[in-house]
């Protein structure tokens, strides 16, 4: 009963955190980065280069931007037309800028970011115990499973089976969450 109730309670975690990460919007930058229709006129008539920095610079300038390019120009998406928040990348897959972007993850079809990042740590953490607590309880089973201790029916490749899933997905989730861990460690991103 014990373990019942623990498997349940690891269980509704996990598709709470993954529902979660999958359905929470990405954030998008605030209007305020978007330029106006005067100034994307101007940045269209200007040749490429410094002109067009000039036009940039004055529509940022009451905006909070740190982060410039390599050659310190402003950071521009050209496909949302607005001024790059720092930390904001344009995601090919969403096709629009996410704030804060993490990466793209296929697991969950959403970017991660600034609005679901927490979720996606959950989502990471719950995993990972989820699939330990059924390595866990899986264990004695596949022991008896390799000594012989067990009928002889098909349930005994079922449990071969759970167990070996169960472990190789928790090695890949430890390695995975420890490196988010590490990257939130140090105020960093996968980009």
């Amino acid at each position: 009963v014990v373990c019942l109730v623990a498997y349940h309670i690891f269980f509704m975690l996990f598709v709470w955190s993954y529902w979660k990460t999958i359905f929470t919007l990405p954030m998008n930058p605030s209007k305020e980065f978007h330029l106006s229709y005067s100034d994307k006129e101007s940045l269209e008539r200007e040749p490429r280069g410094e002109s067009q920095q000039e036009v940039l610079r004055r529509a940022a300038k009451d905006l909070p931007i740190y982060t410039r390019t390599m050659s310190g120009a402003i950071r521009y998406c050209d496909r949302c037309h607005l001024v790059k928040p720092d930390r904001c990348h344009h995601c090919s897959v969403c096709d629009k800028c996410i704030l804060k972007m993490d990466h793209h993850c296929p697991w969950v079809n959403n970017c991660v970011g600034f609005s679901n990042y927490k979720f996606f740590l959950l989502f990471l953490a719950y995993s990972l115990l989820y699939c330990l607590f059924i390595a866990a309880t899986d264990l004695q089973y596949f022991i008896k499973f390799w000594t012989n201790g067990l009928p002889d029916t098909q349930a005994k490749f079922h449990i071969m089976f759970l167990f070996f899933a169960a472990a190789m997905f928790s090695v890949s989730l430890s390695s995975l969450f420890g490196y988010h861990c590490w990257l939130v460690s140090k105020n960093k991103s996968t980009l």
